[in-house]
């Protein structure tokens, strides 16, 4: 078997298993996602093994710490998979719901009845966790799903797969809901972007390099997942003590992560008393690159070059920039943002009010971390990604955006 039909294989598994499998009861998907948490448990030290063949050979490639950070399996990080997974299994679903009833001069009864998706392909690089929250967020939704992830974690792929068909067979189900694309050339992306007969939405995770050549050259219809180039604004009216807290969460608790913070631009009029704190704070481990203006009160700092405004990161580096209003900061949020978390430390309405209301992210704060930009933060349970364009879904995706509506219409011999 080719290349070629080896993904087309995979796909039309998942499309002819997603007609039936999308009428699957709740109680059902409840019983298979259960099953999934409880093997992930059993065979964690398994999953950490695997796991440790991936991290070995990524630092033998040179691969950074945040990258590293984010392919890492622990104890502690199995168990959270296992619980996000009996998260997810208690959602309540959408799908089968009549979200809307009229009847129609004719006596027509039309509704709008919430359906599945269909098959759903997940493109990702090395975080093994998508792994399990895409299979859970697919099941639990009605759909089935193809996931092809990235070559530096294909030994914890392999791992957490194998062990997500035993579950879902324990349940008594088949486990084409679930393909896993175990080839590593990347020509199987190019294949698996083609086949729009089968697949009907593809969801791509990772850098901008991936994220680009999925929307330039997929037959699918794709929900984009952007880079997290986040903001964070201290206005002039900010509570210092808050706006200190914040910034150093958004920024430190886990930097390779999309939802951390990347820049922070400073109200001129509080800039040379909170500065200096925020330079105290980060100065061991951030290393901050600051403006023209920012360097005439911390000289020491690096310059930000022009590259600086629009780069992701994801690791301890931070951009400063001294604005003189609260436009200023809007504007360029709005010019290098990715679309994806900023946030206001303000304690004056007015100014919080203008910043939710213009800046164009798909998550928009106030007094609180860019870094609660999560599915499971916002009660989603695990999420498929950040969505950072407008149509079909925008912020984190969870269950209920992995459905669509069809219309339903009763009646009783009408003719037109």
């Amino acid at each position: 078997m080719n290349l070629e039909e080896y993904v087309l294989n995979k796909a039309r598994k998942a499309k002819d298993t997603s007609r039936s499998f999308s009428s699957t009861s709740d109680t059902d998907k409840i019983k298979i996602l259960n099953c999934i948490s409880e093997e992930l448990i059993a065979n964690k030290n398994y999953i950490i093994s695997e796991n440790q063949k991936d991290v070995e050979a990524a630092k033998d490639t040179g691969m950074s710490n945040s990258l590293l950070d984010r392919l890492l399996l622990n104890d502690e990080r199995v168990s959270k998979m296992a619980k996000g997974v009996q998260k997810v299994a208690q959602l309540q679903s959408s799908v089968g719901n009549i979200s809307e009833m009229w009847k129609r001069p004719n006596g027509l009864m039309i509704g709008k009845m919430v359906v599945p998706l269909g098959v759903i392909a997940i493109i990702y690089e090395s975080r093994p966790n998508v792994t399990v929250d895409a299979a859970a967020l697919c099941i639990k939704s009605g759909n089935c799903v193809v996931l092809r992830g990235g070559s530096e974690a294909i030994h914890s792929n392999n791992a957490l797969v194998k062990i997500i068909h035993q579950a879902i067979e324990r349940a008594g189900f088949s486990k084409d809901i679930v393909q896993f694309i175990e080839v590593t050339d990347r020509k199987a992306v190019d294949e698996l972007m083609k086949l729009y007969e089968y697949i009907d939405v593809l969801i791509p995770r990772g850098g901008p390099s991936l994220i680009k050549n999925t929307v330039e050259n997929s037959m699918i219809p794709v929900i984009q997942t952007g880079a997290g180039n986040c903001h964070v604004y201290v206005d002039k009216q900010a509570n210092l003590e808050k706006a200190l807290k914040i910034v150093e969460n958004a920024k430190t608790s886990r930097p390779s992560v999309c939802n951390a913070a990347e820049k922070l631009l400073i109200h001129k009029d509080i800039a040379k008393e909170f500065l200096p704190k925020i330079y105290s704070i980060f100065e061991k481990k951030v290393e901050l690159r600051g403006c023209e203006k920012t360097l005439k009160i911390i000289p020491k700092m690096k310059p930000a070059q022009d590259d600086d405004w629009s780069t992701e990161y994801l690791d301890y580096i931070m951009a400063v920039k001294i604005v003189d209003s609260t436009e200023e900061a809007i504007n360029h949020i709005n010019k290098y943002s990715t679309k994806h978390s900023e946030a206001i430390i303000t304690e004056n309405y007015t100014t919080a009010q203008k910043f939710l209301n213009e800046i164009d992210s798909a998550a928009v704060y106030v007094n609180a971390s860019t870094r609660f930009t999560d599915g499971e933060e916002f009660g989603f349970g695990a999420e498929m990604g950040i969505s950072t364009q407008k149509l079909h879904v925008r912020g984190p995706i969870g269950i209920n955006e992995l459905t669509t509506t069809k219309y339903i219409i009763l009646g009783n011999g009408q003719v037109r």
